[in-house]
């Protein structure tokens, strides 16, 4: 009988290891359902424990009102000045120094946050805030823009390795010439380790059949409904990318454990820089990846989910805003951790 229990033991434990096997990389999150982080009440030392093991907790209701002010066409010349003074003016509120630079066919704004380590080089977050004509671009891109200023309230104070800087692209839906501008100031590159690039975030779907993705991508499509957000880097950063895989496993520091529930995230690692997959190419982040900086779009999929991309429909009503927090969370989780870190952020061969 005792070599009985011993056997049944002895199974107990294999299986056990077997099912503590870390999933593939692009594996979809057990659940589409929104997942809750709960803090763990007695952690154990990590041999590679981060210094900052938390993030600071978005607000929705400080994220739709950007979205509700914002809440305008953002196509002509003074429609776009209006909304680059209510940027710069929420920017300085914060504390923080914006600039305007002007290139040929608009305007880019600018700020950053210093960090303490020279060498770590610096981390970009931005946003373009244009619109096309006739619609007033609540998803597209007031979205992006709102994330950009609550990235600018919560992380402007924090003391980290690496610095923090702010773009509001201008002029991305006349053909990225805002973020082409801006790359374009080469000195500005060298001291740039990643840049992070919201483009719609602020829309989800739930129903099957609601998701579409584009031909060649390098990945089995997880689901056809559109829960999830989407984060595309280019191959050659690769660490880049995995800050976000990992971003739901940073605790936020929630008042209300609700306000914590996280999207899945499906990150997609783009070789040949988008040449065999062109709808990856289509915001700011590409011309980045041209002049060999890593970054990485982060996006609800635009049309290829919302019924409102480019329509006079895309209003602060059709916002998801269990969606767009959860969104909003996961890049202040994942800017969090980047600004913590010191090594470079280029893929690194095998050995």
């Amino acid at each position: 009988m005792r070599k009985w229990i011993w056997l049944m033991l002895l199974v107990l434990i294999a299986v056990a290891v077997v099912g503590s096997r870390g999933s593939t990389f692009f594996e979809q999150r057990p659940s589409p359902a929104i997942v809750e982080r709960i803090p763990v009440e007695t952690p154990q030392p990590q041999p590679h424990s981060k210094k900052v093991d938390s993030a600071p907790q978005v607000s929705t209701d400080k994220l739709l009102t950007h979205i509700q002010k914002l809440n305008f066409q953002r196509y002509t010349t003074k429609e776009r000045s209006l909304t680059r003074t209510y940027i710069t003016t929420e920017l300085r509120k914060l504390g923080w120094k914006p600039k305007l630079e002007n290139f040929s066919d608009g305007v880019n704004i600018f700020a950053e946050r210093v960090g303490t380590n020279k060498a770590a080089k610096a981390i970009l977050v931005g946003a373009h805030y244009d619109t096309v004509a006739l619609s007033p671009g609540a998803d597209d891109n007031a979205s992006g823009v709102a994330v950009v200023l609550e990235v600018a309230r919560l992380l402007g104070s924090r003391s980290t390795p690496r610095t923090l800087q702010l773009a509001f692209f201008d002029k991305e839906e006349a053909g990225l010439l805002g973020s082409q501008a801006f790359i374009s100031k080469t000195a500005r590159l060298q001291n740039l380790s990643g840049a992070i690039v919201m483009d719609m975030v602020g829309y989800a779907c739930y129903t099957r059949g609601c998701q579409k993705y584009p031909a060649g991508l390098p990945i089995t499509p997880p689901s056809d409904k559109g829960d999830f957000l989407a984060v595309v880097g280019d191959t050659e950063h690769l660490p880049l990318l995995n800050a976000f895989q990992n971003s739901q496993n940073i605790p936020s520091i929630a008042l209300n454990k609700q306000q914590s529930n996280l999207p899945p995230v499906l990150t997609l690692p783009i070789p040949l820089k988008g040449l065999l997959t062109p709808d990856t190419l289509r915001s700011d982040h590409a011309p980045f990846w041209y002049q060999g900086v890593g970054a990485v779009l982060v996006t609800d999929t635009a049309n290829l989910r919302t019924p409102h991309y480019h329509k006079p429909s895309d209003v602060p009503a059709t916002i998801e805003r269990s969606f767009f927090t959860g969104a909003a969370q996961i890049v202040v989780n994942a800017t969090t951790a980047l600004l913590e870190k010191t090594e470079v952020l280029e893929t690194q061969p095998s050995s």
